[in-house]
């Protein structure tokens, strides 16, 4: 019946392959359930109904990869979209949660729209190699940030901004966490972060710090404080114009970037290079996006961390299905991940941030027509606390940088549309 259903012999893998794949995905990316609500939870929404969100989106947009159209992908809330949630609308431009819901529901309709007329594989084609490389390697400096600040490692400093924290006990256990982190990194472990986080909180039960949970498994926590509460009609102003466009496009890079290198592995590209049912996965990604902002949770995308199981052999949409069913078992285990603290979780930031920073190898700096525009995504993200700015300033360089050196040939149509966004963002900011 799976063999019938997943088609597992027209892609030369077996029950087995796929059982052991599903598995070792969902320990790479497990980590999720934890440091997603903690992100989250800095707004002031509820972390018990955030971990069960977390999970059930995990769960929805994973099964739509698997059954709806066969492939070894794995889906949830994506990590730097959910900072730019937290630490730059709500925190940092004052808005409410509801209404950053409210945002992230109308960017997932606008990707629906996109897809449908295949309009997101123009966009990509449009924006200029150095800048798609740029902007999760901006992201991973970004949350890098944000989690040296989480650990306490960076605080701000009245004459610098920002300055070294003083050495105290969440200090120094973040910093064992990500040595731990490295480590099992280093030698290939699956899991490797989610030990990492499991090892900092078991350190802060021993030391005192962490409160032991009161049971091991308990019913989920209810999904109603954030559940449904987003505000549609307030995150409809021109205001928060440049934050839709923001999760747009970054969702945008990050699905087809993780899309297309997963589907290499996975032998999923036809003879003339296409990928096969992109659009769809394309659309599943819109759909889990706008179904979980109606849940109460940030963009949703496809993870990276799909490429630990298509290496362990996961060729079909049974990889998939595994690591939906493990998401959901692990709603059970909501005690053990309510205790989990910050600075256990902010080690996880880091390296994520840097397994992000890894492609920028890859922009060729000594061409400042490419480099100028790329240095300034990637530095502007964190110095301005926004993945908004960073991506204006990006997209405006390159099209002035072209402009003054009389290359027009090199911005596309799409591209001056694109321009003209960042400029109304940039206008609508200040």
């Amino acid at each position: 019946m799976l063999d019938q259903f997943f088609k597992l012999g027209d892609h030369d893998t077996t029950v087995r392959r796929e059982l052991i794949a599903g598995l070792t995905t969902f320990l790479t990316m497990a980590y999720i359930i934890a440091v997603h609500p903690n992100i989250l939870a800095e707004t002031g929404m509820d972390k018990g109904a955030l971990i069960t969100v977390t999970a059930l989106k995990a769960v929805f947009g994973t099964l739509l990869m698997g059954l709806w159209i066969n492939v070894p992908l794995a889906m949830a809330p994506g990590m730097g979209l959910n900072a730019f949630f937290a630490y730059t609308l709500v925190i940092g431009q004052g808005i409410s949660w509801q209404t950053a819901l409210g945002v992230v529901f109308i960017s997932g309709l606008c990707f629906l729209i996109l897809s449908f007329f295949g309009f997101r594989r123009k966009i990509v084609s449009a924006i200029p190699r150095s800048l798609r490389i740029a902007i999760p390697g901006g992201i991973g400096l970004f949350i890098t940030f944000i989690g040296m600040q989480n650990m306490g490692l960076v605080v701000y400093n009245e004459a610098t901004l920002v300055g070294l924290g003083s050495v105290g006990l969440p200090v120094v256990l973040g910093l064992l966490g990500l040595a731990v982190m490295v480590i099992l990194e280093v030698r290939e472990w699956k899991g490797a972060i989610l030990i990492g986080i499991l090892f900092t909180t078991g350190l802060g039960i021993l030391l005192g710090d962490v409160d032991l949970p009161r049971s091991l498994v308990s019913p989920p926590p209810s999904i109603a404080p954030v559940a449904f509460q987003l505000d549609i009609l307030s995150a409809l102003q021109w205001g928060l114009v440049g934050a839709i466009f923001s999760f747009m496009f970054v969702d945008l890079f990050d699905s087809v970037g993780t899309i297309i290198a997963c589907s290499y592995e996975a032998e999923l590209v036809e003879e003339d290079g296409s990928i096969h049912n992109i659009s769809k996965m394309l659309g599943s990604d819109a759909i889990a996006t706008t179904c979980g902002a109606l849940l109460g949770t940030s963009t949703t995308t496809t993870y990276i961390e799909s490429a630990s199981g298509i290496e362990q052999g996961g060729r079909t949409g049974l990889t998939a299905v595994v690591v939906a069913l493990l998401f959901l078992v692990a709603l059970v285990f909501t005690p053990v991940i309510n205790i989990i603290p910050g600075y256990a979780t902010a080690p996880a930031l880091i390296i994520v941030g840097l397994f992000m920073f890894q492609n920028l190898r890859n922009i060729d700096l000594k061409n400042l027509e490419d480099a100028v525009p790329a240095f300034l995504t990637i530095i502007l993200m964190p110095l301005t606390y926004s993945i908004s700015m960073g991506l204006t300033f990006g997209f405006l360089s390159f099209i002035l940088i072209k402009l003054a050196t009389g290359h027009l040939q090199d911005i596309s149509y799409l591209m001056w549309s694109i321009g003209l966004l960042s400029g109304l963002n940039l206008i609508l900011t200040m």
